[in-house]
Protein backbone atom coordinates (compact mmCIF):
# COMPACT_ATOMS: atom_id res chain seq x y z
CA UNK A 1 0.00 0.00 0.00
CA UNK A 2 0.84 3.78 -0.62
CA UNK A 3 1.22 6.08 2.49
CA UNK A 4 0.22 9.46 0.98
CA UNK A 5 1.94 12.33 2.82
CA UNK A 6 -0.50 15.32 3.68
CA UNK A 7 -0.39 17.96 1.02
CA UNK A 8 2.28 21.01 1.37
CA UNK A 9 2.24 23.69 -1.46
CA UNK A 10 1.01 21.85 -4.25
CA UNK A 11 3.64 18.62 -4.42
CA UNK A 12 2.46 15.01 -3.04
CA UNK A 13 4.80 12.39 -2.18
CA UNK A 14 4.31 8.94 -2.28
CA UNK A 15 6.43 6.43 -0.88
CA UNK A 16 5.84 2.61 -0.99
CA UNK A 17 8.21 0.29 1.07
CA UNK A 18 8.63 2.73 4.03
CA UNK A 19 8.11 4.34 7.35
CA UNK A 20 6.84 8.44 6.91
CA UNK A 21 8.69 10.91 8.87
CA UNK A 22 8.73 14.84 9.71
CA UNK A 23 8.50 17.96 7.15
CA UNK A 24 11.38 18.24 5.20
CA UNK A 25 12.03 20.37 2.09
CA UNK A 26 14.30 19.12 -1.18
CA UNK A 27 16.26 22.73 -1.04
CA UNK A 28 18.18 21.68 2.62
CA UNK A 29 19.27 18.71 1.39
CA UNK A 30 21.01 20.35 -1.92
CA UNK A 31 23.46 22.92 -1.68
CA UNK A 32 27.01 23.16 -3.46
CA UNK A 33 29.03 22.20 -0.46
CA UNK A 34 27.11 18.78 -0.63
CA UNK A 35 27.09 17.88 -4.29
CA UNK A 36 27.66 14.25 -5.42
CA UNK A 37 30.99 12.62 -5.44
CA UNK A 38 32.84 12.28 -8.38
CA UNK A 39 34.93 9.62 -8.96
CA UNK A 40 38.30 10.85 -10.55
CA UNK A 41 39.38 7.31 -11.03
CA UNK A 42 39.93 6.09 -14.89
CA UNK A 43 40.11 2.82 -14.12
CA UNK A 44 37.45 -0.20 -14.96
CA UNK A 45 35.53 -1.77 -12.55
CA UNK A 46 33.77 -5.91 -12.93
CA UNK A 47 30.63 -5.87 -14.03
CA UNK A 48 30.71 -8.86 -11.67
CA UNK A 49 31.02 -7.26 -9.05
CA UNK A 50 28.78 -4.15 -9.39
CA UNK A 51 25.32 -3.60 -7.72
CA UNK A 52 24.90 -0.40 -9.38
CA UNK A 53 25.14 -1.97 -12.92
CA UNK A 54 22.97 -5.04 -11.59
CA UNK A 55 20.46 -2.44 -10.61
CA UNK A 56 20.29 -0.52 -13.59
CA UNK A 57 19.96 -3.77 -16.02
CA UNK A 58 17.26 -4.86 -13.85
CA UNK A 59 15.28 -1.45 -14.14
CA UNK A 60 16.30 -1.41 -17.61
CA UNK A 61 14.65 -4.84 -18.63
CA UNK A 62 11.52 -3.93 -16.19
CA UNK A 63 10.69 -0.58 -18.15
CA UNK A 64 11.48 -2.84 -21.40
CA UNK A 65 8.83 -5.43 -20.39
CA UNK A 66 5.94 -2.68 -19.61
CA UNK A 67 7.12 -0.84 -22.56
CA UNK A 68 8.52 2.68 -20.91
CA UNK A 69 11.07 3.93 -23.01
CA UNK A 70 13.97 5.67 -20.90
CA UNK A 71 17.01 7.44 -21.92
CA UNK A 72 19.52 8.31 -20.05
CA UNK A 73 20.31 11.74 -18.67
CA UNK A 74 22.89 11.19 -15.72
CA UNK A 75 25.41 13.81 -15.99
CA UNK A 76 28.65 11.85 -14.26
CA UNK A 77 27.64 8.77 -16.60
CA UNK A 78 27.42 10.74 -19.55
CA UNK A 79 29.96 13.34 -18.64
CA UNK A 80 32.38 10.32 -18.59
CA UNK A 81 31.33 9.23 -21.84
CA UNK A 82 31.20 12.56 -23.15
CA UNK A 83 35.00 12.75 -22.45
CA UNK A 84 36.28 9.76 -24.17
CA UNK A 85 34.12 11.05 -27.24
CA UNK A 86 36.69 14.26 -27.32
CA UNK A 87 39.10 12.19 -26.41
CA UNK A 88 38.35 9.89 -29.16
CA UNK A 89 38.99 7.14 -25.87
CA UNK A 90 37.75 3.54 -27.91
CA UNK A 91 39.28 0.95 -25.77
CA UNK A 92 37.05 -1.89 -25.53
CA UNK A 93 39.39 -3.68 -23.20
CA UNK A 94 37.57 -1.91 -20.66
CA UNK A 95 35.27 -3.47 -18.62
CA UNK A 96 32.92 -1.25 -16.82
CA UNK A 97 33.75 2.32 -17.12
CA UNK A 98 30.76 4.19 -17.13
CA UNK A 99 27.78 2.34 -14.84
CA UNK A 100 30.16 0.68 -12.64
CA UNK A 101 31.66 4.25 -11.51
CA UNK A 102 31.16 4.60 -7.33
CA UNK A 103 28.02 6.68 -7.39
CA UNK A 104 24.61 6.60 -5.51
CA UNK A 105 21.74 7.32 -8.60
CA UNK A 106 21.82 6.92 -11.98
CA UNK A 107 19.08 8.76 -14.03
CA UNK A 108 17.09 8.37 -16.53
CA UNK A 109 13.83 10.66 -18.26
CA UNK A 110 10.63 9.77 -20.03
CA UNK A 111 8.11 11.43 -21.52
CA UNK A 112 4.91 11.29 -19.50
CA UNK A 113 2.93 10.56 -22.54
CA UNK A 114 4.92 7.01 -21.52
CA UNK A 115 4.15 6.99 -17.79
CA UNK A 116 0.98 5.07 -18.41
CA UNK A 117 1.73 1.48 -17.28
CA UNK A 118 3.66 2.73 -13.89
CA UNK A 119 1.04 0.78 -11.75
CA UNK A 120 2.36 -2.46 -13.08
CA UNK A 121 6.13 -1.41 -13.24
CA UNK A 122 6.26 -0.16 -9.34
CA UNK A 123 4.06 -3.47 -8.61
CA UNK A 124 6.80 -5.86 -10.62
CA UNK A 125 9.68 -3.96 -8.97
CA UNK A 126 8.42 -4.40 -5.46
CA UNK A 127 8.45 -7.82 -6.53
CA UNK A 128 12.47 -7.65 -7.76
CA UNK A 129 13.17 -6.24 -4.23
CA UNK A 130 12.89 -2.23 -5.06
CA UNK A 131 11.48 0.44 -3.21
CA UNK A 132 10.03 3.32 -4.63
CA UNK A 133 8.80 7.03 -3.69
CA UNK A 134 6.49 9.18 -6.29
CA UNK A 135 6.27 12.94 -6.13
CA UNK A 136 3.72 14.92 -7.90
CA UNK A 137 2.48 18.33 -8.11
CA UNK A 138 0.08 20.82 -10.05
CA UNK A 139 0.59 20.94 -13.64
CA UNK A 140 2.06 24.71 -14.08
CA UNK A 141 0.30 24.35 -17.59
CA UNK A 142 -3.03 24.63 -16.21
CA UNK A 143 -2.10 27.57 -13.74
CA UNK A 144 -3.92 30.09 -15.42
CA UNK A 145 -7.20 28.09 -16.28
CA UNK A 146 -10.12 28.23 -13.64
CA UNK A 147 -11.00 24.95 -12.37
CA UNK A 148 -8.04 23.42 -13.31
CA UNK A 149 -5.01 24.99 -11.79
CA UNK A 150 -4.80 22.06 -9.19
CA UNK A 151 -4.60 19.40 -11.31
CA UNK A 152 -1.53 17.12 -9.71
CA UNK A 153 1.01 15.35 -12.16
CA UNK A 154 3.59 13.00 -11.75
CA UNK A 155 7.28 14.33 -11.65
CA UNK A 156 9.78 12.08 -10.07
CA UNK A 157 10.09 8.53 -9.13
CA UNK A 158 13.07 7.02 -7.29
CA UNK A 159 13.43 3.20 -7.12
CA UNK A 160 15.95 1.66 -4.60
CA UNK A 161 17.50 -1.40 -4.51
CA UNK A 162 20.32 -2.43 -2.37
CA UNK A 163 22.89 0.68 -1.97
CA UNK A 164 21.69 2.28 -5.29
CA UNK A 165 18.73 4.04 -6.99
CA UNK A 166 17.24 5.18 -10.11
CA UNK A 167 16.10 8.69 -10.35
CA UNK A 168 13.14 9.06 -12.94
CA UNK A 169 12.41 12.56 -14.16
CA UNK A 170 9.16 12.93 -15.68
CA UNK A 171 9.60 15.74 -19.00
CA UNK A 172 6.64 17.34 -19.93
CA UNK A 173 6.12 18.84 -23.38
CA UNK A 174 5.08 22.47 -23.20
CA UNK A 175 3.43 24.72 -25.43
CA UNK A 176 6.66 26.84 -26.27
CA UNK A 177 7.93 22.89 -28.15
CA UNK A 178 10.65 21.99 -25.54
CA UNK A 179 10.63 19.63 -22.68
CA UNK A 180 9.56 21.09 -18.60
CA UNK A 181 10.65 19.10 -15.28
CA UNK A 182 9.29 19.67 -12.16
CA UNK A 183 10.92 20.47 -8.69
CA UNK A 184 11.66 17.61 -6.44
CA UNK A 185 10.57 19.00 -2.91
CA UNK A 186 9.70 16.48 0.14
CA UNK A 187 7.12 17.41 2.04
CA UNK A 188 5.35 16.59 5.61
CA UNK A 189 5.87 13.11 6.79
CA UNK A 190 8.00 11.94 4.15
CA UNK A 191 11.14 9.80 4.72
CA UNK A 192 13.97 12.23 4.50
CA UNK A 193 15.96 9.36 4.88
CA UNK A 194 14.96 7.30 1.75
CA UNK A 195 17.96 8.47 -0.15
CA UNK A 196 20.26 11.05 -0.19
CA UNK A 197 18.39 13.70 -1.73
CA UNK A 198 20.49 16.55 -1.50
CA UNK A 199 22.95 14.64 -3.87
CA UNK A 200 20.31 14.09 -7.08
CA UNK A 201 20.82 15.65 -10.02
CA UNK A 202 17.88 16.96 -11.35
CA UNK A 203 15.24 18.72 -9.47
CA UNK A 204 16.74 21.33 -6.80
CA UNK A 205 14.78 23.76 -9.47
CA UNK A 206 12.43 23.29 -12.29
CA UNK A 207 14.24 22.52 -15.26
CA UNK A 208 13.90 23.37 -19.43
CA UNK A 209 15.27 21.60 -22.35
CA UNK A 210 15.05 21.35 -25.83
CA UNK A 211 14.04 17.98 -27.18
CA UNK A 212 17.25 15.86 -27.43
CA UNK A 213 17.66 13.50 -30.61
CA UNK A 214 18.66 10.20 -29.10
CA UNK A 215 20.09 7.25 -30.47
CA UNK A 216 20.71 3.71 -29.12
CA UNK A 217 24.20 2.79 -28.08
CA UNK A 218 25.63 0.00 -25.87
CA UNK A 219 26.52 1.61 -22.38
CA UNK A 220 28.89 -1.23 -20.94
CA UNK A 221 26.78 -4.10 -22.61
CA UNK A 222 23.27 -2.60 -22.12
CA UNK A 223 21.48 -1.17 -24.91
CA UNK A 224 20.80 2.16 -23.72
CA UNK A 225 19.11 5.35 -25.11
CA UNK A 226 21.21 8.49 -24.67
CA UNK A 227 20.78 11.65 -26.29
CA UNK A 228 23.02 12.14 -29.62
CA UNK A 229 24.80 15.12 -28.36
CA UNK A 230 25.84 14.33 -25.28
CA UNK A 231 28.20 18.19 -24.83
CA UNK A 232 24.92 19.86 -25.77
CA UNK A 233 22.94 17.93 -23.49
CA UNK A 234 25.69 18.42 -20.56
CA UNK A 235 25.67 22.69 -21.26
CA UNK A 236 21.86 22.67 -20.61
CA UNK A 237 21.85 20.89 -17.56
CA UNK A 238 23.94 23.74 -15.93
CA UNK A 239 21.80 26.11 -17.60
CA UNK A 240 18.39 24.51 -17.22
CA UNK A 241 17.07 26.43 -14.20
CA UNK A 242 12.93 27.44 -15.41
CA UNK A 243 10.77 30.17 -13.23
CA UNK A 244 6.86 29.81 -14.30
CA UNK A 245 4.75 33.18 -15.22
CA UNK A 246 3.12 34.20 -12.18
CA UNK A 247 -0.02 33.28 -13.39
CA UNK A 248 -2.40 33.92 -10.01
CA UNK A 249 -1.08 37.35 -9.77
CA UNK A 250 -1.70 37.78 -13.11
CA UNK A 251 -5.08 37.26 -13.05
CA UNK A 252 -5.38 39.61 -9.43
CA UNK A 253 -3.78 41.89 -12.04
CA UNK A 254 -6.82 42.00 -14.58
CA UNK A 255 -9.28 42.26 -11.86
CA UNK A 256 -8.07 45.69 -11.47
CA UNK A 257 -6.85 46.67 -14.28
CA UNK A 258 -9.53 44.97 -16.82
CA UNK A 259 -7.19 43.54 -20.08
CA UNK A 260 -7.78 45.69 -23.06
CA UNK A 261 -9.38 43.98 -25.45
CA UNK A 262 -9.69 46.52 -28.34
CA UNK A 263 -9.09 45.70 -31.91
CA UNK A 264 -5.74 47.67 -31.76
CA UNK A 265 -4.53 45.94 -28.85
CA UNK A 266 -5.38 42.44 -30.15
CA UNK A 267 -3.70 43.06 -33.06
CA UNK A 268 -0.44 44.93 -31.98
CA UNK A 269 0.26 41.68 -29.20
CA UNK A 270 0.05 39.64 -32.32
CA UNK A 271 2.26 41.79 -34.11
CA UNK A 272 4.56 41.44 -30.95
CA UNK A 273 4.26 38.16 -30.71
CA UNK A 274 5.41 37.13 -34.03
CA UNK A 275 8.24 39.76 -33.71
CA UNK A 276 9.21 37.98 -30.53
CA UNK A 277 9.09 34.64 -32.45
CA UNK A 278 11.26 36.15 -35.34
CA UNK A 279 14.13 37.21 -32.88
CA UNK A 280 14.58 34.57 -31.04
CA UNK A 281 14.91 32.57 -34.26
CA UNK A 282 17.44 35.28 -35.81
CA UNK A 283 19.68 35.17 -32.20
CA UNK A 284 19.59 31.04 -31.45
CA UNK A 285 20.57 30.42 -34.91
CA UNK A 286 23.63 33.14 -34.02
CA UNK A 287 24.14 31.31 -30.83
CA UNK A 288 23.89 34.67 -28.57
CA UNK A 289 21.72 34.41 -25.28
CA UNK A 290 19.15 37.33 -24.78
CA UNK A 291 16.31 37.69 -21.94
CA UNK A 292 13.42 39.51 -22.00
CA UNK A 293 13.73 42.92 -20.99
CA UNK A 294 12.06 46.71 -20.16
CA UNK A 295 8.63 47.23 -20.69
CA UNK A 296 8.45 42.98 -22.00
CA UNK A 297 9.97 41.68 -19.07
CA UNK A 298 7.49 43.72 -17.03
CA UNK A 299 4.65 42.29 -19.01
CA UNK A 300 5.75 38.84 -18.69
CA UNK A 301 6.14 39.69 -14.86
CA UNK A 302 3.21 41.30 -13.90
CA UNK A 303 0.46 40.14 -15.99
CA UNK A 304 2.05 37.13 -17.98
CA UNK A 305 1.39 39.14 -21.47
CA UNK A 306 2.66 41.51 -23.58
CA UNK A 307 1.93 45.38 -22.88
CA UNK A 308 -0.32 46.81 -25.50
CA UNK A 309 0.35 50.26 -25.33
CA UNK A 310 4.57 49.68 -25.11
CA UNK A 311 4.47 49.75 -29.00
CA UNK A 312 7.63 47.83 -28.93
CA UNK A 313 9.25 44.55 -27.68
CA UNK A 314 12.71 44.88 -25.29
CA UNK A 315 15.36 42.37 -25.38
CA UNK A 316 18.61 42.10 -23.01
CA UNK A 317 22.32 40.86 -24.46
CA UNK A 318 25.08 41.07 -22.49
CA UNK A 319 27.77 42.91 -24.33
CA UNK A 320 30.21 39.65 -24.23
CA UNK A 321 27.69 37.77 -26.43
CA UNK A 322 27.62 40.13 -29.13
CA UNK A 323 28.43 39.79 -32.95
CA UNK A 324 29.05 42.06 -35.78
CA UNK A 325 26.75 39.30 -37.71
CA UNK A 326 23.90 40.21 -35.62
CA UNK A 327 22.69 43.51 -37.93
CA UNK A 328 22.63 41.22 -41.06
CA UNK A 329 21.43 38.55 -39.68
CA UNK A 330 18.44 40.55 -38.80
CA UNK A 331 18.37 42.39 -42.07
CA UNK A 332 18.46 38.99 -43.94
CA UNK A 333 15.24 38.62 -42.18
CA UNK A 334 13.23 41.46 -43.51
CA UNK A 335 14.01 43.68 -40.26
CA UNK A 336 15.90 46.38 -41.31
CA UNK A 337 18.11 48.60 -38.81
CA UNK A 338 16.08 51.54 -37.34
CA UNK A 339 19.07 53.09 -35.49
CA UNK A 340 22.11 52.23 -33.61
CA UNK A 341 23.72 54.13 -30.97
CA UNK A 342 26.92 53.75 -28.68
CA UNK A 343 29.57 50.95 -29.63
CA UNK A 344 30.88 48.01 -28.53
CA UNK A 345 32.85 49.30 -25.43
CA UNK A 346 30.04 51.64 -24.34
CA UNK A 347 26.35 52.19 -24.58
CA UNK A 348 25.72 49.83 -27.32
CA UNK A 349 22.20 49.50 -28.02
CA UNK A 350 20.44 48.13 -31.56
CA UNK A 351 16.80 48.98 -32.96
CA UNK A 352 14.58 47.20 -35.75
CA UNK A 353 11.39 47.84 -37.17
CA UNK A 354 8.92 45.35 -37.88
CA UNK A 355 6.14 46.78 -39.25
CA UNK A 356 4.34 48.78 -36.64
CA UNK A 357 6.37 46.93 -33.67
CA UNK A 358 9.82 48.19 -32.96
CA UNK A 359 12.81 46.08 -31.70
CA UNK A 360 14.80 47.22 -29.25
CA UNK A 361 17.84 45.29 -28.28
CA UNK A 362 20.19 46.40 -25.11
CA UNK A 363 23.28 45.70 -24.27
CA UNK A 364 24.36 45.22 -20.62
CA UNK A 365 28.28 45.55 -19.31
CA UNK A 366 29.12 43.91 -15.87
CA UNK A 367 30.74 46.44 -13.36
CA UNK A 368 31.83 44.89 -10.05
CA UNK A 369 28.71 45.39 -8.17
CA UNK A 370 26.52 45.94 -10.35
CA UNK A 371 25.21 45.99 -14.41
CA UNK A 372 23.73 48.18 -16.55
CA UNK A 373 22.86 49.61 -20.11
CA UNK A 374 23.09 52.66 -22.00
CA UNK A 375 20.70 55.36 -23.99
CA UNK A 376 21.07 58.05 -26.09
CA UNK A 377 19.36 61.13 -26.89
CA UNK A 378 19.86 61.43 -30.58
CA UNK A 379 19.18 65.16 -31.17
CA UNK A 380 21.44 65.97 -28.33
CA UNK A 381 24.05 63.44 -27.82
CA UNK A 382 23.01 63.13 -23.83
CA UNK A 383 24.20 59.53 -22.54
CA UNK A 384 21.89 57.46 -20.45
CA UNK A 385 22.82 55.08 -18.04
CA UNK A 386 20.24 52.22 -16.57
CA UNK A 387 21.99 50.54 -13.21
CA UNK A 388 20.43 47.17 -12.34
CA UNK A 389 21.49 44.85 -9.44
CA UNK A 390 23.19 41.86 -10.20
CA UNK A 391 21.55 38.86 -12.22
CA UNK A 392 21.58 35.36 -13.42
CA UNK A 393 19.42 33.88 -15.91
CA UNK A 394 16.44 31.50 -16.04
CA UNK A 395 14.20 29.93 -18.69
CA UNK A 396 10.33 30.79 -18.80
CA UNK A 397 7.54 30.06 -21.15
CA UNK A 398 5.84 33.53 -22.92
CA UNK A 399 3.54 33.65 -25.66
CA UNK A 400 4.50 29.83 -27.04
CA UNK A 401 8.28 30.49 -26.61
CA UNK A 402 10.82 29.28 -24.39
CA UNK A 403 12.80 32.02 -23.52
CA UNK A 404 15.22 33.80 -20.90
CA UNK A 405 14.25 36.01 -17.98
CA UNK A 406 16.76 37.20 -14.90
CA UNK A 407 15.80 34.73 -12.45
CA UNK A 408 15.08 37.33 -9.64
CA UNK A 409 13.01 38.78 -11.93
CA UNK A 410 11.76 41.24 -8.67
CA UNK A 411 14.65 43.25 -8.14
CA UNK A 412 15.30 43.14 -11.49
CA UNK A 413 12.04 44.85 -12.53
CA UNK A 414 11.85 46.95 -9.26
CA UNK A 415 15.29 48.82 -10.60
CA UNK A 416 13.74 49.95 -13.68
CA UNK A 417 10.05 50.92 -12.88
CA UNK A 418 9.99 51.48 -8.94
CA UNK A 419 8.21 49.76 -6.11
CA UNK A 420 5.18 50.83 -7.92
CA UNK A 421 5.83 48.89 -11.08
CA UNK A 422 2.12 47.20 -10.45
CA UNK A 423 0.38 50.21 -11.69
CA UNK A 424 -0.02 50.61 -14.91
CA UNK A 425 2.09 54.04 -16.74
CA UNK A 426 1.07 54.38 -20.22
CA UNK A 427 2.55 57.66 -20.29
CA UNK A 428 6.44 56.65 -20.28
CA UNK A 429 9.35 58.74 -20.50
CA UNK A 430 12.45 56.97 -21.31
CA UNK A 431 14.77 59.85 -20.38
CA UNK A 432 13.00 60.57 -16.73
CA UNK A 433 10.63 58.02 -15.47
CA UNK A 434 12.96 54.62 -15.43
CA UNK A 435 13.93 55.05 -11.29
CA UNK A 436 17.46 53.83 -12.41
CA UNK A 437 18.40 56.12 -15.05
CA UNK A 438 21.43 58.15 -14.25
CA UNK A 439 22.89 60.59 -16.89
CA UNK A 440 26.18 59.80 -18.32
CA UNK A 441 27.86 62.66 -20.41
CA UNK A 442 27.93 63.49 -23.68
CA UNK A 443 29.09 61.91 -26.76
CA UNK A 444 31.81 63.67 -28.18
CA UNK A 445 30.40 65.42 -31.21
CA UNK A 446 33.77 64.33 -33.75
CA UNK A 447 32.18 60.62 -32.55
CA UNK A 448 28.22 61.61 -33.84
CA UNK A 449 28.75 59.68 -37.06
CA UNK A 450 29.92 56.40 -35.46
CA UNK A 451 27.37 56.22 -32.28
CA UNK A 452 24.38 58.00 -33.52
CA UNK A 453 23.18 56.32 -36.56
CA UNK A 454 19.67 56.59 -38.06
CA UNK A 455 18.54 54.97 -40.89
Amino acid sequence: MCTRAREVEGVDVCVRGRGVGSLYYYNEYFSSKNESYISDSKESYSIEDSVHWKVVKKFLRLASIHNIPLYLIDPLVLGRMNEDIQSENTDSRLNCKYLCTPREFTTFALLDKFWKNEVFLKKEAEEEGFQWMELSGKDPRLAGMDGLSGTEIPLHCIFKLQNHAIHLVVFYERSGNFLWHGQLRLKQNADKNFVHFRKLHFGRYPGAYNKPKLHLTSVDGLEIQVPKQIANFLEEVSQSRFVECRYKEARMFYQVYPEDTSQDAMEFRKKAKDLLHLAAKILNGQKVPFWLSSGTCLGWFRQCNIIPYSKDVDLGIFITDYKVDIISAFQRAGLPLKHKFGKEDDSLELSFQAANVKLDIFFFYEEDDYMWNGGTQAKTGKKFKYVFPKFTLCWTEFLELKVRVPCKTLPYVEANYGKNWAIPISNWDWKNSPANVQENGIWPIQDWDEVIQIH
